[in-house]
């Protein structure tokens, strides 16, 4: 399927967005970097989603469906299995299959036989399903690319890495 590029989203002017609360203090001062810091990357979270369903509805698709794609790319052509991507997705087996079904019948994914396993599959991404990952990774990689410096990327890269894995830690759920 052949994506048309569509003009950026806008967003309206808006108020500033209000902080988000300080919830640390050092030595009985406020930690107001905290919380510039917090409201930073909740704004982020807010523009990531934004941007994650202008693309994925401008290519038939929801925000889940491209979630699964990119996890599905991050495999790099080994395939996963639909219990792994339920579990990365934390959804259901049936609506799992709902949404291997639905991006099955878009030619973006196919099911194989596991190699390793008669009674399981592995999923696997068509070049449709490649271009698709490609495509809206790479509105992200031209966003990253035009604010981080390549100089200041690796402590970029390893800040996120050990907030991923704390979060993870104080969720309960398994890093991956």
């Amino acid at each position: 399927m052949t994506a048309t590029r569509t003009a950026p989203v806008t967003i309206p002017a808006q108020s500033p967005a209000p902080a988000s609360p300080v919830t640390s203090t050092v030595d009985g001062v406020a930690d107001s970097d905290l919380g510039r810091l917090m409201t930073a990357f909740r704004l982020m979270q807010t523009q990531h989603a934004r941007v994650l369903h202008h693309e994925s509805q401008t290519r038939g698709l929801n925000a889940t469906d491209s979630r699964f794609v990119f996890f599905l790319a991050s495999a790099d052509g080994a395939g996963v299995t639909p219990k792994q991507s339920g579990e990365y997705l934390e959804l259901s087996t049936g609506a799992m299959t709902s949404l291997i079904d639905r991006l099955e019948q878009r030619g973006h994914i196919e099911r194989r036989p596991n190699p390793n396993d008669r009674r399981s599959i592995l999923l696997h991404l068509t070049p449709s399903g490649e271009a698709v990952a490609q495509q809206i990774g790479a509105v992200y990689s031209a966003a990253f690319r035009e604010v981080i410096a390549p100089s200041q990327r690796q402590a970029l890269t390893d800040a996120f890495a050990r907030l991923g894995d704390e979060l993870g830690r104080r969720s309960g759920a398994r890093t991956a």
